[in-house]
Order: C-alpha cells, then sequence, then structure tokens
C-alpha cells in the first residue's frame, strides 16, 4: 500500500489504545509507511513533541514488529526553548543538532535505526556540507537508511544531492511537502511558517530524477473536500478550485468512491506517497479502501486538465 500512516496526534489527543488500533489495522491491510518527526504536536499546550514517536515507540515493542515497517522521522524543527510553541528557537540542521536529535528519536522509538531521516525544515545558517555530513555519519554508522529533504525548493534540493554526490555521502532520495489535488494561486504562500508547497519545478525536478521519492502531507485538506465544516483553505480560492473540485466528484461519482479516496489514488498514479493523518478508524478504512482505487487513463486525463 503506497500510503504513509501520519501520526500527529498519536499519543495525545488519540489516545494510545486507539494509536494501537489505528497501526495494527494499518499493518494488516498491507501498509509499511509510518511518518513521525520529534516534534509532534510541540504546538500543542502542555505538549513536549516527544508523545508521538513515544506511542510509536510503545506499539513496536508491544508487537514486536520494527523490521515489518518503514519507520520514518525528523530532526531540526524541536524547540530548543521549554514551552515555545513557534518556530524561534528551532534546533536547525547542525551537526550537533543531527546528531542529539537522532539518540533522541531512536530512544523514543526504541529502535536502533530510522529507514527514513528527514531534514524537518531548511536551516540556511549551517551550509549543506555540514548537515549532509552529519546524516551521511548516521548512515555509516547503521543508525539511517535514507535521508529526506521536507519543505525544501527544488533548487535546493538539486544543490544538496549535488553536494552529497561529489563527497560520495548518502544523497537526498524523498522529499517532503504540501500538496493535493487542488491547485494554489500561482506564487501563494503558506501562512504557516516552515511550511512549502509543492511547485511545478519540484514536480518537473523529480521527473527526471527517478531515485527520488515525493511524500505529500495535507493531502486532505484537514478533510475539507468532504466535511461542511472545513472550508477549503483560502489560497485555492479561485475560479479553477471550482472546475477541479467538479470533475473530482464527477470521478467518485463513476468510481463510487469519496472525494478523499480519488485525491489519494490520483496522487498515488502519479508514484507519489500520500501521508494521511488519521484520528479514527473510519478516517483509516476509507484510506485503505484508496489504496485498491484505480482511475482510468481517460479519469486521469480529465482530472488533469481541469483547471
Amino acid at each position: 500500500m503506497n500510503i504513509a500512516l501520519g501520526t500527529i496526534p498519536f499519543g495525545t489527543t488519540v489516545d494510545l489504545d486507539t494509536t494501537f488500533a489505528l497501526l495494527d489495522r494499518f499493518v494488516e491491510a498491507g501498509g509499511t509507511r509510518i511518518d513521525t518527526a520529534n516534534n509532534y504536536p510541540f504546538w500543542v499546550e502542555g505538549r513536549t513533541g516527544d508523545e508521538s514517536e513515544l506511542a510509536i515507540g510503545a506499539w513496536l515493542a508491544a508487537r514486536g514488529n520494527r523490521d515489518a515497517v518503514v519507520l520514518s522521522t525528523k530532526v531540526g524543527a524541536r524547540p530548543t526553548v521549554a514551552g515555545d510553541r513557534t518556530l524561534d528557537s528551532a534546533e536547525g540542521l547542525s551537526a550537533a543538532a543531527i546528531a542529539r536529535g537522532a539518540e533522541g528519536s531512536l530512544k523514543r522509538l526504541g529502535t536502533d535505526y530510522i529507514d527514513v531521516y528527514w531534514s524537518h525544515i531548511e536551516d540556511r545558517s549551517v551550509p549543506f556540507e555540514e548537515t549532509l555530513r552529519a546524516f551521511d555519519e548516521l548512515a555509516r554508522a547503521g543508525k539511517v537508511r535514507a535521508i529526506g529533504a521536507s519543505n525544501m525548493p527544488a533548487w535546493r534540493l538539486e544543490r544538496a544531492r549535488n553536494v552529497s554526490g561529489a563527497r560520495g555521502w548518502l544523497p537526498y532520495t524523498h522529499v517532503q511537502q504540501r500538496h493535493t489535488y487542488l491547485r494554489p494561486r500561482p506564487g501563494t504562500k503558506l501562512p504557516e511558517s516552515g511550511h512549502r508547497l509543492v511547485t511545478d519545478d519540484l514536480l518537473g525536478y523529480l521527473a527526471d530524477e527517478p531515485d527520488l521519492t515525493l511524500w505529500a502531507y495535507n493531502t486532505l485538506m484537514f478533510g475539507a473536500y468532504t466535511r461542511p465544516d472545513r472550508a477549503i483553505p483560502e489560497i485555492y480560492d479561485h475560479p479553477g478550485t471550482t472546475r477541479r473540485l467538479a470533475v473530482l466528484h464527477e470521478v467518485a461519482g463513476e468510481l463510487d468512491a469519496t472525494p478523499n479516496q480519488v485525491v489519494l489514488a490520483w496522487l498515488m498514479a502519479d508514484g507519489i506517497v500520500p501521508i494521511v493523518g488519521v484520528s479514527t478508524m473510519e478516517q483509516l478504512e476509507e484510506a485503505i479502501g484508496a489504496a485498491e482505487l484505480k482511475l482510468d487513463d481517460e479519469q486521469r486525463a480529465r482530472m488533469d486538465a481541469a483547471m
């Protein structure tokens, strides 16, 4: 199943019993990718950022199935000041921060290796050489299997991969950004700091680099495709959204599927790994259903053409 399970609320608003049930069902359905970070959900009052990793670690220990999952976590955006709910004191991507972050994540997750280790946000105060050497040292120590860049523009990603390639270091082979079926207004910037939208430049770069895989987050816009109480984000407020939504609902009707499922199927048809955050079994079952949904060529072309 080419879906990653998003786990931001695990161990907090999603209690441990529900967390275990969701993870059990995800793996039972053929899911392997579990996505977390060393700061989820630090922005919530009373949380430290340890909670998601600790919950996943408890589940892995209880099930004894570490080698059956692809564990994805991140470093760089954890606050260094207790109680900070912003990125103002983020740890960054220095060699020391990466080494310290990795040890913390390994301990909380109860594992001796991370399958995909991400730089969570950009840190332009640190040279690529320092950041990438630190990641490579973790890989050589057997603590990291692959690395990814989250929220990095295409030109910076290319530069980072060139740095690694020239020195024989482990390169970024994964990229993670916000992406969904709707297209934002050109030039739009997200109101949330640290986040970045997929651009046509990035998609073009990915098409030319077969070793790179895109993991897309916020794919379902917090439920806005299907929930009347969730508004479509303002960045998608333009005439093209009306047509794109109409085609999405047409295809969903043809396939007897939900709009959410069609969005996920559309992403997966392009080789993208959608990250789906769930807090209930109903949401998870909907995502599992999307993994089995197939769009035909005409439906994909119609969805792509809607502007």
